[in-house]
């Protein structure tokens, strides 16, 4: 499903499922050892997606650890995103050479828990869903802003190595399967001229609704010529 808005450069697996051969490798036990049953599934099938997705760049198997933050730790010279929510597991991977950075993420296509898009939702991206809401009903608005949020930080995050607030973001969510972020000043002008890589100001991805899921990616492709970083 998700690979359907991500770039062909990239290779993706996702799986409906926990099979009984999905299975964890060593320092990849460790992160997870005093996990409750279903988390330590979701673990383990999403880095087993990530496995499957080395294989297509024909990359051998590794482990995928956590590095700061707990965001994963990807083999040299690959970049990818790992998403799980019931039902579903995925990860996509490329090499750093084709794709600067990713996010991806899945969620069911439902309303959010109560309290949870107060917590999340600018005033302007609340006035964009009330006109997305009369225009396109069939879509739970709420709930795909939150997955474009966890996309942007998801594709934010290795570029800056800096935590990124949901109301840091401002994100327009448009009925053709697209989205753009804007990152706000509060985000980008935080550290800036530390020597770090160039703080992104935006974002742009697309949107997926299919099979009782939303999904939602931000892939940003190297420019030929220019480099990988």
């Amino acid at each position: 499903m998700i690979e359907k808005i991500l770039p062909s450069r990239m290779a993706v697996a996702e799986s409906l499922a926990d099979p009984p051969e999905a299975v964890l490798l060593p320092g990849e036990e460790e992160l997870i050892r005093n996990a409750v049953e279903i988390r330590r599934r979701e673990f383990t099938t999403a880095r087993w997606c990530a496995r499957r997705a080395f294989a297509e760049l024909g990359l051998p198997p590794a482990p995928v650890l956590k590095g700061e933050r707990g965001a994963p730790m990807w083999p040299d010279g690959v970049v990818g995103s790992m998403t799980h929510c019931v039902g579903y597991r995925a990860a996509a991977v490329a090499h750093r050479t084709d794709v600067v950075t990713v996010g991806i993420d899945a969620e069911p296509h439902a309303p959010l828990p109560d309290g949870v898009h107060e917590t999340i939702a600018l005033a302007t991206e609340v006035q964009r869903e009330r006109e997305l809401r009369r225009a396109v009903p069939g879509v739970h608005w709420d709930r795909l802003l939150f997955s474009a949020k966890e996309s942007v930080y998801k594709a934010w995050f290795p570029l800056t190595h800096r935590w990124l607030g949901f109301e840091e973001a401002d994100i327009a969510l448009h009925p053709n399967g697209s989205f753009t972020a804007e990152l706000l000043s509060s985000a980008t002008e935080r550290d800036s001229g530390a020597g770090t890589t160039a703080t992104p100001t935006a974002f742009s991805g697309r949107w997926l609704v299919a099979d009782g899921l939303v999904a939602t990616a931000i892939a940003v492709e190297n420019v030929p010529g220019t480099p990988a970083g």
